[in-house]
């Protein structure tokens, strides 16, 4: 396989030149299952695991391979197989928040960042046009997307069961301004043409989305084929059935590559605010005319904000949807801080213990 046409540049050429020596190989990760993985490299399709030296120093979920990293392997073409001994720096990074345990994410279990895709260039927000349409969940995906470090593009699939879509393209084109916004048919074949130009030798893109939104339909078509299974929806309440059980690279026969991620209800944030700030760029230019600096557009006097609230020109529900990303990113800087504050403090319990430990000893020794 041409790395090229895996997405390989400069970027990661760079950080791959200390491993050249040690007879490893580049290579990109298609697919990870329950720790199992399968990558393409310059020796094809490979089935791949991580080196116990690997497992063992690393210690965060987003620290290991994800679907779309470059790695260095040692591969065993005659086996089919290889082994991943390091993770390259990514170049963009698609993140949320994961729990491991406790429930939800907001019930206190624990949580930690989990890696949907790395290293893509463009991120698809597909939305349906049917019951599925949900304007605080395009803000809450795009406010995710510009933390990622990739460029997002809003696709409004299902114009065939839409009949207001000029209103509809309005109130996404309000809360999205400067964010390429598309409307096709997936089922119809009608409009896919222009997601084209997002495509192309080397380019990666991602597609994120509810269940039922029309993704692996959308796939479907720039494979030329139905290779992705797909279910109905709904008819009551619009909603999918998860078709993809994971997330995948698939290598499109005109160039260019795709991730598909299996539909999710919930984004729950992994970011910080400067992905909230851009999605969410009108209420921060409204805030410059605040009469305080730090005015937090709960009622102080002169708050632009508000006034614009009862103007008409900003709408209550993406002003309440703001707050509450706003909250959760509050959130979790303030468990995240709490982590690494614990971490230091164990930290420096084992060095007092060790120091204790070793003090004993010496003792034990000069009393003999």
């Amino acid at each position: 396989m041409d790395l090229i046409d895996l997405g390989w540049n400069n970027f990661f050429e760079r950080s791959f030149k200390q491993f050249k020596n040690q007879g490893l190989v580049p290579a990109r990760i298609a697919q990870e299952h329950k720790g199992l993985y399968f990558i393409y490299s310059q020796h094809g399709g490979l089935s791949a695991k991580i080196s116990g030296k690997l497992r063992y120093s690393t210690h965060s979920r987003s620290k290991f391979p994800a679907v779309g990293d470059w790695v260095a392997v040692q591969p065993r073409p005659d086996e089919l197989m290889a082994t991943i001994l390091a993770l390259l720096p990514r170049k963009s990074l698609f993140s949320r928040k994961a729990v491991l345990s406790g429930g939800m994410p907001d019930s206190g279990g624990k949580t930690e960042e989990q890696v949907l895709a790395a290293n893509v260039d463009t991120v698809f927000l597909v939305s349906g046009l049917d019951l599925d349409f949900n304007l605080r969940r395009i803000e809450r995906y795009l406010s995710v997307a510009w933390d990622s470090g990739a460029n997002p593009v809003i696709v409004l699939n299902k114009t065939d069961l839409c009949s207001d879509l000029n209103q509809k393209a309005a109130q996404v084109e309000s809360i999205a301004r400067g964010v390429p916004i598309h409307s096709i048919s997936a089922i119809k074949n009608q409009g896919l043409e222009i997601l084209q130009k997002y495509l192309g030798r080397g380019k990666t893109v991602v597609l994120l989305g509810s269940s039922g939104v029309g993704k692996s339909s959308i796939i479907n078509k720039m494979l030329g084929e139905e290779s992705l299974k797909i279910r109905e929806v709904r008819a009551y309440d619009g909603r999918g059935r998860h078709t993809t059980a994971y997330r995948h690279m698939i290598l499109l026969p005109d160039g260019g590559i795709v991730i598909d991620t299996p539909g999710m209800r919930e984004l729950a944030l992994w970011s910080n605010e400067e992905g909230l700030e851009r999605a969410f760029n009108d209420i921060g230019e409204l805030a410059l005319g605040c009469r305080f600096r730090d005015c937090s557009h709960q009622g102080e006097p002169g708050c632009a904000v508000q006034q614009a609230l009862k103007d008409g020109i900003l709408t209550a529900s993406r002003y309440k949807n703001y707050l509450k990303l706003q909250k959760e990113l509050i959130h979790l800087a303030l468990r995240q801080d709490t982590k690494a504050r614990r971490r230091a403090e164990r930290s420096f319990d084992k060095k007092i213990r060790q120091r204790l430990k070793a003090q004993r000893e010496i003792e034990g020794k000069g009393n003999l």
